[in-house]
């Protein structure tokens, strides 16, 4: 077993037993405040190798809403209470069980739908070749995406044209020159939302 794998493995299973408390309570308040609709969203995802895996996450839209993959800050279908959590990231906690079970890794390339995935060509595919993460350089350059795509005037076609090639370019990088220090530098700039200059 890789040291990334059994980083990703411990660290998850730790995670989900300490933040079980806090887990408890999001769905709580979730069903309370949003009852009509599941605790927890679920989607289909690509992983590694174009496998396709159900990611998991807190429920922050309404239950009648389009289905666009793109999001964006201020839009009816995100709730009050789910632009809270999206907004400190707490609706992605339940992905640690994705980590668990081995479908995703802490850090990678985040899991596009396969309406994107599909996108992908030829080099560029290679990023299929490792596990998706919960966060990434990508992730880091684009934690406010919602609020970069409420600010321009067409949203769907600033994501399609600017930021997922973008993406692609950043995770494609990061495929070629991952390691496990690496990673461990990612998760710090993560918790500690700092960015690349």
């Amino acid at each position: 077993m890789s040291p990334k794998i059994f980083f990703d493995r411990i660290t998850s299973g730790i995670g989900l037993i300490l933040l079980l408390p806090v887990l408890l309570l999001i769905a709580l308040i979730i069903k309370i405040k949003m009852p009509d609709g599941p605790v927890i969203f679920k989607q289909k995802r690509v992983g590694l190798h174009g496998r396709l895996f159900f990611i998991y996450k807190f429920r922050t839209m309404i239950v009648q809403h389009d289905s666009n993959p793109v999001s964006i800050a201020g839009e009816s279908r995100i709730t009050p209470l789910g632009a809270f959590l999206r907004k400190y990231k707490l609706d992605e906690l339940p992905e640690l069980w994705n980590v668990l079970k081995g479908d995703m890794s802490f850090v990678g390339p985040r899991p596009d739908v396969p309406q994107y995935a599909d996108i992908l060509k030829d080099e560029e595919r290679t990023i299929l070749g490792i596990l998706p993460g919960i966060t990434g350089p990508a992730s880091i350059k684009y934690s406010n995406e919602e609020e970069i795509l409420s600010k321009v005037e067409d949203p769907h076609l600033y994501y399609e044209k600017i930021i997922f090639p973008d993406k692609v370019k950043i995770n494609h990088e990061y495929y070629a020159n991952h390691s496990f220090t690496g990673d461990l530098i990612i998760i710090l700039k993560t918790i500690f939302h700092v960015k690349d200059a």
